[in-house]
């Protein structure tokens, strides 16, 4: 370790010879001061892509390393190595490691600390850089070559001919893990006295794989050491050869044990003594803030740590014992920089700490872990003064003849994701009334006031089988006793399902996506009507300001589409407006819809819809910004200004994943870098944190009294504030069971449903995988079904309620009929003098769907062609294409059944068999021969069964179009008028007599 010391002595000295070059009078902001004819060629383009980059010191260059070999080191170089990551924002992250083997020169060290500064200026001057030393690497560093980091003996330059000889003769190792969720592996000699009980071992021979566990490591700990274990059974012995596990204490009983023992001369006690070399425990050590100013080194005094203390034209190291942090401020010169990394090269020689981290990093950049060292740091604002910078870098750059395309500007944000789940479910919603709960009805459980809490159980479809949420919703001037009493009665749902459903904690305007998209069409009105709201406005003599539909009232109309709409009741003022929504006001039975200039066309028509829930079978008057009533500004009040922008809300960023900790009310994190499934381990809990929501996820191993304080972790990790992002305590909390993730937390991993639904613990779960070389057979648990003892009512009677379509594409098309591509299809099948499927039917109608002969069932020959066209397409999602309702013609019934006026598919079979395979488009847009449609092409039903308040409804039609699958006949019966006369109505007024006909 001590020529690695000199060695970065040799750096710094390097650096200090360099002369700055010539600024202007402003001082620099943002970037070092290196002049960009220093920057070595090989680093032109690097960063632009999302992934990694390493280069080779050879003969004191940079030599760029083939992907294939990434991951392979050795202990006589060193290596520079590029992580860049593609933020959500459009941004790149970069983190820089210079890697020092430990049989690496002075020379080839010092030119690695070099190199990374040419990298970092290269790429704007705005990475984190890391001092890597052979043996002690930062968890960040190794989270780049999972499962495992283990450099070779010698250099590049010896690598194939080491290869060679390990390929004529296998060398028998022993390495040491130490870890719990990331693995530090390193070879130690091949004797007893290597052993302890404190670590795990491996012991790689010829023909088979041993692993030794300490009676002292933990089980997640020989779990990780396994991945090790299939690493060297896929690398050095390309996937062939026997693994054995041992553990410590058992003896020649044991054939694995005793086979191992064996190849040490045999068992002998190990100390009892126990040791830990790498990760041994934490000594208390008191953080010192330094001041490099004009190469003199100077202690702060304080007695504790804030932002205020930072100097941006002066440099500080920040001594934590473990890492020292070379702070940068912004507008110091590069000679000052400089002076500061070869102090924290001095102040690790001095203290003989060849194991501590230097971390160096620039204003503005800092990293969450530098900045969780202060007491109080400021929010960090988006990285303005970067941009600008890898700007200016570009610029010059592309003068200098390289090419930059791609450098000052990162990829374009993507767009947010769809709502991850299933609308075609369940719903089941209670509001909270003091200690108990009442179950609302159909229509009126979308209907929230913001005084109230509210309890909801939604089943659905999942990937697995049938999935199902329960959540709690909180309305903004809601009481405490209350929302205490719903957590309590979704607490015990959960239990009462073996936790086996997902639990999540909601606050009014902070819902999440998915919540929208359950509730489709939801209302929140102000004040409440359980009995603690009430109770709570009676004491206190506060002004009670539930809705009154009599009453004055304003309504701010937002969402997505008809199936993610909302109206919220806002305070009546000029102030409320904002020109990006549409607004309904009302007094009394007088109505207007207030159209903002920065308004959609979807959302003019979700008033539309909304109007006929808040104020039914009232005409509104439509005012557009600019153009509105002296009446319309009476209501609201005094003329002000309002905003235009939208409101904006929580988007989500990069997510990061926690190992918890939780004892005695306190709670210990530790972030889990470049996370994959295989990280999440059965025995422990983990938080996901994506900024608009929080994911807690539960294995299945841990104990049952953790198990049931899941949701107050997350609270508490919200209060905890680890990523320093100011959180809203209000953030959504989901609670996940392992076994029972849904899809809208699997889509942050490359997920594998099997691993999670495996037998056994950690380790047992991934031994059987090294041994048997597949997966074992898992144990997945039975979805329970999700009617609740808690419920009045059986799920299964509010789908007939609620038929939905998915929500995973906005742009699908909800009703079925003919495509443009099955009408040209079908129209290369047909004579010219036969009748298109997509054309009305003849004048004459058959009144029954009863075939007029056995025949007449045969598909005629052009339907059977177009079938088996259609077969050759790709299918649909199941979940994205309703299946279509057929009749299936039975010639034995009787021919007074058959002359019914009103034909009607049977019941039974208007609901798709649950294991039925889903039908391709085309197969769906055929109707057979003597069923039922209109002159649209759809199935016509009676009007008894497309009711929203039938007792027999019809299933997988288009809810927002029940009037179209009406007969012509039965239509005029109803409406009064023809489907022609009916579409040339108004919207508001089709509404309105759908509505009073309980069709909409």
């Amino acid at each position: 370790m001590a020529g690695q010391g000199s060695a970065m002595k040799h750096t710094f000295s390097s650096l200090l010879k360099q002369k700055s070059p010539k600024t202007s009078p402003t001082k620099p902001r943002g970037t070092m001061s290196v002049s960009m004819r220093e920057v070595d060629p090989v680093f032109q383009g690097a960063g632009q892509k999302d992934g990694l980059e390493i280069w080779w010191i050879e003969k004191l260059q940079a030599v760029p390393v083939p992907r294939e070999s990434h991951g392979r080191f050795f202990t006589g170089d060193s290596y520079v190595i590029l992580k860049t990551t593609a933020l959500k924002n459009g941004s790149f992250r970069h983190d820089i490691h210079y890697w020092l083997g430990k049989d690496t020169s002075q020379d080839e060290a010092g030119t690695a600390a070099i190199k990374t500064v040419e990298l970092d200026a290269a790429l704007g001057g705005r990475a984190v850089q890391y001092r890597e030393v052979q043996g002690n690497e930062t968890e960040k560093f190794l989270s780049y070559f999972k499962p495992c980091f283990i450099p070779e003996e010698g250099g590049v330059a010896s690598g194939f001919r080491h290869a060679e000889v390990n390929e004529r003769e296998h060398v028998t190792r022993l390495f040491v893990c130490r870890g719990k969720h990331t693995v530090h592996v390193k070879e130690v000699p091949f004797a007893r006295s290597s052993l302890n009980h404190d670590d795990i071992f491996i012991l790689d021979t010829k023909s088979k794989i041993f692993q030794f566990n300490g009676s002292n490591s933990s089980i997640q700990e020989r779990a990780k050491a396994l991945e090790v274990v299939q690493y060297l059974k896929d690398t050095n012995h390309e996937g062939k050869c026997d693994v054995g596990a041992v553990e410590d204490g058992k003896l020649m009983a044991d054939a694995d044990a005793g086979e191992f023992w064996g190849l040490f001369g045999g068992f002998a006690p190990l100390p009892r003594k126990s040791f830990s070399e790498l990760n041994g425990k934490d000594t208390v050590f008191s953080s010192k803030l330094i001041c490099i100013n004009k190469g003199q080194t100077v202690r702060v005094d304080c007695d504790v740590l804030t932002r205020e203390l930072l100097d941006s034209t002066k440099c500080y190291l920040l001594d934590c014992g473990s890492e020292i942090y070379v702070w940068m401020g912004r507008e110091t010169p590069l000679e000052e920089r400089k002076r500061a990394g070869s102090a924290a090269e001095e102040l690790l020689r001095e203290g003989n700490r060849p194991k501590s981290h230097i971390i160096r990093l620039m204003e503005g950049f800092e990293t969450v872990m530098f900045r969780s060292k202060f007491s109080k740091w400021p929010k960090k604002a988006d990285a303005i003064v970067s941009d600008e910078s890898r700007g200016k870098v570009a610029a010059l750059l592309k003068r200098q003849g390289f090419n930059v395309k791609g450098l000052a500007k990162a990829a374009p944000v993507k767009e947010e994701p769809q709502p991850q789940i299933d609308c075609t479910g369940n719903l089941q919603v209670w509001r909270v009334n003091g200690s108990e709960k009442t179950f609302l009805s159909f229509s009126e459980q979308c209907k929230f006031f913001s005084g109230d809490c509210y309890m909801f159980q939604y089943s659905y479809r999942g990937d697995d089988g049938e999935e199902c949420l329960i959540g709690t919703w909180f309305g903004k001037k809601s009481v405490q006793d209350e929302r205490t009493t719903a957590t309590s009665f979704a607490s015990k749902m959960i239990e009462s399902l073996k936790f086996q459903a997902v639990m999540v904690r909601l606050y009014e305007g902070k819902e999440p996506a998915e919540f929208f998209s359950i509730f489709q069409n939801l209302v929140i009105f102000k004040g409440g009507v359980s009995t603690g709201y009430k109770k709570f406005v009676s004491e206190n003599i506060i002004e009670d300001d539930t809705y009154l539909e009599n009453g004055v009232a304003l309504f701010r109309i937002q969402g997505s589409g008809p199936e993610n709409m909302q109206a919220i009741q806002v305070d009546v003022a000029t102030t409320s407006l904002n020109s990006s929504y549409c607004y309904i006001l009302h007094d009394g039975d007088t109505v207007f819809t207030w159209i903002g200039n920065l308004s959609s066309s979807m959302g003019q028509e979700l008033a539309e819809r909304q109007l006929d829930v808040i104020k039914p079978n009232l005409q509104s008057r439509m005012l557009k910004e600019g153009s509105e009533y002296d009446q319309f500004w009476k209501l609201l009040g005094v003329k002000s200004e309002y905003p235009s922008q939208k409101i904006a809300k929580d988007q989500e960023s990069d997510p990061h994943l926690f190992s918890c900790t939780f004892s005695k009310g306190v709670l210990k994190v530790r972030e889990i870098f470049n996370f994959i499934q295989d990280d999440l381990m059965t025995e422990d809990i983990f938080i996901l944190d994506c900024h608009s929501c929080v994911f807690v996820w539960v294995g299945q191993h841990v104990d049952t009294k953790i198990r049931t304080q899941a949701l107050s972790i997350g609270e508490k990790f919200l209060e905890l504030n680890i990523l320093m992002e100011n959180s809203s305590q209000e953030t959504p909390v989901y609670v996940i069971t392992e076994g029972s993730e849904p899809q809208f937390f699997t889509r942050f991993f490359t997920w594998d449903s099997a691993k999670s639904a495996m037998r056994g613990n950690s380790f047992e779960r991934r031994l059987s995988i090294v041994k048997d070389g597949v997966k074992p057979k898992i144990d997945k648990p039975k979805r329970r079904p999700t009617t609740s003892s808690h419920t009045g009512r059986s799920s299964v009677l509010d789908k007939s309620q609620r038929t939905r379509s998915m929500s995973f594409s906005p742009d699908r098309v909800r009703v079925r009929g003919r495509s443009p591509a099955f009408n040209a299809l079908a129209a290369n099948f047909e004579n010219p003098n036969a009748r298109n499927l997509s054309t009305p039917p003849p004048a004459v109608r058959k009144p029954s769907p009863k075939a007029a002969s056995p025949d007449s069932a045969k598909p005629p020959p052009r339907a059977a062609s177009i079938t088996a066209i259609s077969a050759s397409f790709e299918r649909p999602r199941p979940t994205l294409i309703p299946k279509s309702i057929k009749a299936s013609p039975d010639v034995n019934k009787s021919k007074h059944e058959a002359s019914k006026p009103k034909p009607e598919v049977n019941g039974k079979e208007s609901t798709p068999a649950k294991d039925s395979p889903s039908l391709t488009p085309m197969i769906q847009e055929e109707v057979e021969k003597g069923q039922p449609e209109d002159e649209e092409g759809l199935p016509v039903y009676p009007y008894e069964r497309l009711r929203t308040s039938s007792t027999n409804p019809v299933t997988d039609i288009d809810v927002t179009r029940r009037e179209t699958y009406l007969s012509a006949a039965e239509f005029r019966e109803r409406f009064g008028m023809t489907k022609e006369a009916f579409a040339k109505l108004p919207k508001w007024k089709q509404n309105r007599l759908k509505i009073a006909l309980q069709l909409f």
